[in-house]
């Protein structure tokens, strides 16, 4: 699966991903009063949709039982409305890349070079259908490079998603059934995906003997040859659904951000702040 929206994806996905690992974006949620590392993800991820309830966060996000999203919406908004959550969440992202990057990084022209790339791309990205994407993409370009860079990375980040989600709803494969083919392909950790998403030990269960009986896992909840047929389809559909940007960005244009990205996204990886199996799926960051 060598296309170049999964180069692109291991490239910009870590950039992005500080938000959810890096100890400087939790403390900026708790700063805003939020309740725990949960009701700051939910939080801070909903709010470019606004005051969403949870329904439609759940509906979103796609890979949660909605009673962990009932936990944090909607009182997450009378902790903090979304133009403060916001305000937040740029503050988190900004104090965790100084800490990661150091300050030469942050103020290089690579970062600036790289923010407008992926700014063109971000832009370029068709939203039609893609809720998350569209309301990251509506938000105003920050004024700093690498918070710019950071805006554009999500925006590509969730738009990527969003064709997912897409992909996974059409071929009927529930929020639960994606956790359990990712887990079976060896890109997750399950314990910390059903921990996290909230489906409790039943659930797994009956996911995984729904699995079983229509052979896509075996006794040992790994993938048949039937699950690898079906999960390589779901991932280069995704991938395919995600091209668009990178084509109105150019060949040129494009090699060039992923050279940009490599040393960015290599030095978050390098913190250890993001897993390995971790909850996104992504094998073998650069």
């Amino acid at each position: 699966m060598g296309s170049t929206a999964r180069h692109l994806w291991t490239r910009f996905e870590p950039v992005h991903d500080v938000t959810y690992f890096a100890p400087e974006a939790l403390a900026a949620a708790d700063a805003i009063g939020m309740r725990g590392f949960w009701m700051g993800y939910v939080a801070l991820r909903a709010a470019p949709l606004g005051a969403v309830g949870p329904a439609v966060a759940t509906a979103a996000f796609h890979g949660f039982h909605a009673s962990r999203l009932e936990r944090a919406l909607p009182s997450a908004w009378d902790v903090a409305d979304p133009a403060r959550v916001l305000a937040a969440r740029l503050d988190g992202v900004d104090a965790a890349l100084r800490a990661v990057w150091g300050a030469d990084v942050v103020a290089s022209p690579q970062v600036r070079e790289a923010a407008d790339l992926a700014w063109a791309a971000a832009t370029a990205a068709d939203t039609a259908g893609r809720v998350l994407a569209a309301a990251n993409q509506a938000l105003p370009r920050p004024a700093a490079p690498h918070l710019a860079l950071w805006q554009a990375t999500t925006t590509l980040r969730e738009h990527r998603g969003d064709g997912h989600i897409a992909v996974l709803v059409s071929r009927g494969i529930s929020p639960l059934a994606s956790h359990l083919l990712k887990v079976a392909a060896g890109e997750s950790d399950p314990t910390a995906l059903q921990l996290g998403r909230r489906f409790t030990d039943e659930a797994w269960r009956a996911g995984l003997d729904e699995l079983r009986a229509a052979g896509v896992v075996d006794t040992d909840a790994s993938l048949t040859a039937a699950g690898r047929t079906l999960h390589d389809d779901v991932e280069a559909a995704t991938d395919a659904a995600a091209e668009a940007p990178w084509h109105a960005l150019g060949p040129d244009a494009t090699a060039r951000l992923a050279e940009l990205l490599t040393p960015l996204a290599s030095a978050v990886v390098r913190t250890g702040m993001i897993p390995d199996p971790n909850p996104v799926g992504i094998v073998g960051l650069p």
